[in-house]
C-alpha cells in the first residue's frame, strides 16, 4: 500500500476506488462491446472475452444504479421527526409538465 498523500496532506484514495470506472465510462464501454459483438466479426475467443467483460460491466452499472436509487430519498416532516420515503418516479413525472409521463407519453 502506498504512503503517498494528496496535496492537502490527506492520504490518497485507495487504488481499488481509482480502478472502478464511473457509470458513464462503464456504460460507454458496454455499448462499444455490444457494437463489436453485433458486428459478428470477432473470433470466438475474443467474442467470449468481450461477452464476459460486458456481463461484468452490466453488473457494475446495475450496482451503481441501485446505489443511486437508494440515495434518492425525499425527506418529509412528520412533527419534529424526519422520515424518509423512496423516490417515486411516476409521481415526480406527474409533477413535471414537460415529462413524457405527464404528457401521456410514458407507458
Amino acid at each position: 500500500m502506498s504512503d503517498t498523500k494528496a496535496s492537502d496532506g490527506r492520504p490518497d484514495a485507495p487504488p481499488a476506488a481509482a480502478d472502478t470506472p464511473s457509470f458513464e465510462d462503464a456504460f460507454a464501454r458496454l455499448e462499444a462491446l455490444v457494437r463489436q459483438l453485433d458486428a459478428g466479426e470477432l473470433p470466438l475467443e475474443e467474442s467470449l472475452a468481450a461477452f464476459e467483460q460486458g456481463v461484468a460491466l452490466a453488473r457494475a452499472c446495475a450496482q451503481q444504479l441501485a446505489s443511486a436509487e437508494r440515495r434518492i430519498e425525499i425527506l418529509l416532516r412528520d412533527g419534529d421527526a424526519l422520515r424518509t420515503r423512496p423516490f417515486d418516479v411516476a409521481a415526480s413525472a406527474e409533477d413535471d409538465p414537460s415529462s413524457p409521463a405527464a404528457r401521456g407519453g410514458a407507458r
